[in-house]
């Protein structure tokens, strides 16, 4: 049982050199990440093409990297943004990490980008423990997955930046609880902002795009205070709560969509 905790931290400590890098790397070249989390079905790709697509339309140099463990139909769907954009297919893999990322970004993105959205595997427990070197961590969650979802997840709700509920317009429909969602998001993470928003309505759609954009101009970001620990036993290391497992690094296939 020591080993296992070792190699886990030794594994997620490596991370987060590796993560610290990559945001020196790309902080000197004027470009900022942002690591987008939530569970799958939560409507993130949706929200991330509007986004996108508006900000090509105001004249920012975004790009998207989008990971799945199998299919391309994330990346031929924000490539209608016209955004360069890139598929990694992990092969079973639940999460990316800061190496794995800083590989595909080489060679591949734009010297212009200013904005770099990673929309991270669909999966709200390894993911969360794995710095990717960004300047702002968001978790999205929809309206039809439940108000007690923060305290199913704390360790991903309780590291973010910045949460945004999707799916808005069906709020009534799915009798969503803004007020208990908050209140649990608050119980986690006291003080992170909450945004609602509908890729299908509009509502809230530029509510990202204008954060990511306040990181690029030197806008202070919420910071997460967690404990020592997390609900999933993992310590803290490197300024977030680990409780993932180590996995092996291995290829993983890769597709461009310019």
């Amino acid at each position: 049982m020591c080993q296992t905790v070792d190699l886990r931290r030794a594994v997620l400590a490596r991370n987060d050199d590796s993560a610290r890098e990559l945001r020196a790397a790309l902080g000197a070249r004027g470009t900022v990440v942002v690591n987008m989390l939530s569970s799958p079905g939560s409507g993130k790709t949706a929200l991330l093409e509007a986004e996108l697509g508006l900000a090509r339309r105001r004249g920012v140099a975004v790009a998207a990297l989008t990971a799945d463990l199998a299919t391309e139909n994330d990346a031929l769907r924000l490539a209608r943004s016209g955004a360069p954009v890139k598929q990694v297919l992990t092969d079973g893999l639940c999460h990316l990490e800061a190496r794995m990322l800083a590989g595909h970004l080489d060679g591949w993105l734009p010297r212009d980008c200013r904005l770099l959205f990673v929309e991270n595997v669909g999966n709200l427990v390894c993911p969360a423990s794995y710095d990717l070197g960004e300047s702002l961590r968001v978790v999205l969650a929809s309206v039809t997955e439940g108000e007690d979802k923060p305290l199913k997840y704390p360790t991903a709700f309780g590291l973010a930046n910045l949460v945004l509920v999707t799916k808005a317009d069906l709020a009534a429909a799915a009798e969503f609880d803004e007020a208990a969602f908050v209140a649990n998001v608050r119980r986690v993470n006291p003080g992170v902002e909450v945004v609602h928003t509908s890729a299908r309505t509009g509502e809230g759609v530029g509510a990202l795009l204008d954060r990511a954009l306040g990181v690029l101009d030197g806008a202070a970001v919420h910071r997460p205070v967690m404990a020592s620990g997390d609900a999933h036993g993992g310590p803290v290391l490197g300024g977030h709560a680990h409780g993932g497992h180590a996995h092996d690094e291995h290829a993983h296939a890769v597709r461009e969509t310019p």
